[in-house]
């Protein structure tokens, strides 16, 4: 090697190593003073990607657990709320049951069991509607799946496997409760039955060849009708009297609830002469289910109608045969399963379901409350919580003079039996909602809480092996560095002196 003052090789040759220790040395203290060995994409351009991708995801790890957590909150204040009603509803059963005892029970009695009751339906609907989380309400029905009727339907309920759309119900027959309409007098002596003339005799009317109505001598039309709806919760047959006619009005049999027939027999014959008045129904079987004709004035016979709903692929629109329990209808195929409501009384006729609701519609709709609760999209659960208004509950009973909780009146003894029937249909209704709730608390939050700790653990492990400075080892290299800054300052020096020996030769020659 020759020595020049033009280059010098050396001090360039120390330079470029005395740099690169530099450049080492900064990286291993960031490395030391941040605790991780990946700082940028010069560190590792993959471990970087990695450690961007895994940094992400372990915080929406985090995100997803408080989601999950907030929702376990979302459910436990239902719950809390479901729990008061279900208190309520025992309060009104025990009510409901003490009116059934009307061999105790006065006029008195049963106002003040009804107006108790009706306090408590009142507490219920406000708890139904009060109930919220932050300005979300939960059980007023917007929380879950819905339907809307803008016509006379009364107990509309959907579920899940209701597919969401507007449809509209063609009538094809009318629910009707079986009816009699029976002359009140006795044609040939022409004394009639009202509140001026009374039975001349006992009389025993025999309803569904079971269950004997025993009427007293000296009875008017007005206590003929009380003996009868005295027993109607065992005969199922509401007695009134028929407004329209003379005499204070024909004694009217109907059925309790639509789509029932009846039959009723008296052992009194329905002729005048030296007996005096009796009921009019005579001797002879009255059997509804026989059609109309005589005294019979309806069969009782169940709602039937189409429910058409949206439009098919292949042209038309998709139509679901309906046959009700009486004015109940229940969806169980097509596109409308799970669809359920109740049909409306006549309002002139009550014996009758409304005829205007031919070409109601009714649309379903999907309020169902959504939770986040992983860590990427659409890792989501769905909860449904039914509307928990008295008017939604006990709905759709069969057989049922009430159509939901909402109506029951515990006043007379077949309102009485008949709101135990809806009660309990509310109970069992609140009682599922609840374990719904739990269920979905306990098997699909709690459950996923869990496991998203156990993931956000072994996800920050792994970062952590790709990331984290290893102290141990990383001293061990800024000491070596440190040795070599030392070395390379020396060596520098010792390159840059090389020159000065030139010039030393200069001066001696």
């Amino acid at each position: 090697m020759s020595l020049s003052i033009l280059n010098n090789t050396s001090s360039l040759q120390a330079q470029t190593a005395l740099n690169n220790t530099t450049n080492n040395l900064s990286t291993s203290l960031q490395r030391l003073s941040t605790g991780l060995k990946i700082n940028s994409g010069a560190d590792g351009p993959a471990a970087f990607v990695i450690s961007q991708e895994q940094s992400a995801q372990i915080a929406g790890l985090n995100t997803a657990i408080n989601n999950t957590n907030e929702a376990v909150s979302v459910v436990q204040v239902g719950e809390g709320a479901l729990n008061q009603v279900s208190s309520l509803l025992t309060q009104v059963r025990s009510l409901a049951l003490d009116s059934a005892n009307t061999g105790v029970d006065d006029a008195n009695a049963l106002a003040a069991n009804q107006a108790q009751i009706s306090n408590a339906l009142d507490t219920i609907n406000r708890i139904a509607t009060n109930t919220q989380f932050g300005s979300k309400a939960l059980l007023d029905g917007s929380a879950g799946f819905n339907a809307v009727s803008n016509s006379n339907i009364s107990g509309l309920n959907s579920t899940s496997a209701t597919a969401l759309s507007s449809y509209t119900l063609d009538v094809t027959q009318n629910a009707q409760a079986g009816q009699v309409s029976v002359a009140a007098s006795a044609p040939a002596a022409g004394a009639v039955l009202d509140n001026n003339t009374a039975l001349a005799q006992n009389e025993n009317l025999t309803f569904n060849g079971t269950t004997t109505v025993a009427l007293t001598a000296g009875e008017t039309n007005t206590q003929v009708v009380a003996s009868i709806n005295a027993q109607t919760s065992q005969t199922g047959v509401v007695a009134s009297l028929d407004p329209s006619a003379t005499g204070n009005g024909n004694l009217v049999l109907t059925a309790q609830t639509f789509g029932q027939n009846f039959t009723v027999q008296s052992d009194t014959a329905a002729t005048g002469g030296a007996t005096g008045a009796s009921t009019g129904i005579g001797t002879t079987l009255l059997s509804t289910s026989a059609g109309a004709g005589g005294e019979i004035v309806q069969a009782g016979q169940n709602f039937t109608g189409t429910l058409i709903g949206p439009p098919l692929a292949g042209g038309g629109n998709s139509t679901t045969a309906l046959t009700g329990n009486g004015a109940v209808v229940s969806v169980k195929s097509g596109l409308a399963n799970g669809l359920a409501f109740t049909i409306g009384a006549n309002p002139t006729n009550s014996s009758v379901s409304d005829a205007s609701v031919n070409g109601a519609t009714i649309t379903t709709s999907n309020g169902t409350l959504q939770f986040q609760i992983g860590a990427n999209e659409g890792q989501t659960a769905s909860l449904a919580i039914a509307k928990t208004t008295t008017d939604a509950l006990g709905t759709n009973v069969a057989n049922d003079q009430f159509s939901s909780l909402a109506q029951i009146n515990v006043t007379t003894a077949s309102g009485a039996n008949d709101a135990i029937k809806v009660i309990d249909a509310a109970i069992s209704q609140v009682a599922n909602q609840n374990a719904s709730l739990g269920a979905f608390q306990t098997n699909t939050l709690q459950s996923n809480a869990a496991n998203l700790q156990s993931t956000l653990t072994n996800t920050t492990s792994a970062e952590a092996v790709i990331t984290n400075t290893d102290f141990a080892s990383e001293i061990s290299n800024y000491t070596q560095l440190q040795t070599q800054l030392q070395a390379g300052s020396t060596v520098l020096s010792n390159a840059n002196q090389t020159t000065s020996l030139i010039s030393t030769l200069l001066q001696r020659a």
